[in-house]
């Protein structure tokens, strides 16, 4: 696995520097889609002129265009014919319907990347009918903010310049990471699901704060910011975690009397328990 906060020069990935001239399509964009549509238009990834995205409904193309100031349609295989990068963000049962009804569209000269959950390239590259390049991406929702993380794997028929395309696509909303595909559940499971588990912890740790005496909004901020911290020193420092809780926990002090409660009430069990639940039913949903 490897990972990268930013593209790489254009030296060694040449399709990077050519972002200008694509055309890039968006199918199905709902709230994942227009997080990476303002992305791009935020960095200016893609001209205005050279993004299309698609919704199911002509009123909701209408408001979408008026938004974004971008040409929105219903009509996928126009913009998927349009397109030199397709991105797929419709839901993982609809994903054979939707490959399949833009396939007249489809040709080993384009790239399409699908970001729903569980779906394999191979199943999408046998609903293409062509030797497609195919890579799955599975983004987070602080992708919002421009703090995600996506995990991205290829398919076959996938170049090392797509491969890097799509780093820089993702790397407009976080960080990347590339692993390969028998990994991608697992990802699912921690950093698609995770931000959910760190709401309840940091929800958890403002209700502590509430009921040791603070009031509610400065409890909140405190577990957030604490939160957000202790993250970038994991991310910032490179130093593993443990080593990072060992800075902060003295001898027969207060942090040491806190962690020995987490241990008894189970916290990291149940975290693990957790992640590998949540890996299991993305297995589950990829077998259908």
């Amino acid at each position: 696995m490897t990972s990268r906060t930013k593209p790489k020069s254009a030296t060694t990935e040449p399709a990077a520097a050519s972002t200008a001239t694509l055309r890039i399509a968006v199918l199905g964009t709902g709230k994942m889609g227009g997080i990476l549509v303002q992305a791009f238009l935020r960095c200016g990834l893609f001209p205005s002129k050279h993004i299309v995205a698609t919704v199911a409904h002509r009123a909701r193309a209408e408001a979408l265009s008026q938004q974004f100031g971008i040409s929105v349609t219903t009509d996928n295989l126009k913009a998927a014919h349009e397109a030199d990068v397709i991105l797929l963000g419709v839901k993982p049962q609809q994903m054979g319907d939707v490959v399949r009804g833009i396939a007249p569209a489809l040709h080993p000269g384009k790239l399409l990347i699908s970001f729903a959950a569980s779906v394999k390239t191979a199943a999408i590259e046998e609903a293409a009918g062509c030797q497609l390049a195919v890579i799955r991406a599975m983004p987070n929702t602080p992708a919002m903010l421009g703090a995600g993380v996506t995990a991205i794997c290829r398919g076959k028929f996938v170049s090392d310049q797509q491969l890097a395309l799509a780093e820089q696509i993702f790397s407009t909303v976080g960080r990347t990471v590339v692993v390969d595909e028998k990994h991608m559940d697992a990802v699912t499971g921690l950093s698609g699901s995770g931000p959910a588990f760190l709401y309840i912890i940091i929800e958890a740790l403002a209700e502590a704060g509430v009921n040791v005496g603070l009031p509610r909004d400065i409890a909140t901020l405190l577990a957030a910011q604490t939160t957000y911290g202790a993250a970038r020193m994991v991310l910032e420092t490179g130093s593993h975690p443990a080593l990072l809780k060992d800075e902060v926990t003295t001898p027969a002090g207060c942090t040491v009397e806190g962690i020995l409660e987490l241990e008894e009430g189970g916290l990291r069990v149940t975290l693990i328990k957790a992640v590998k639940r949540a890996t299991e039913r993305a297995r589950e949903l990829a077998c259908g």
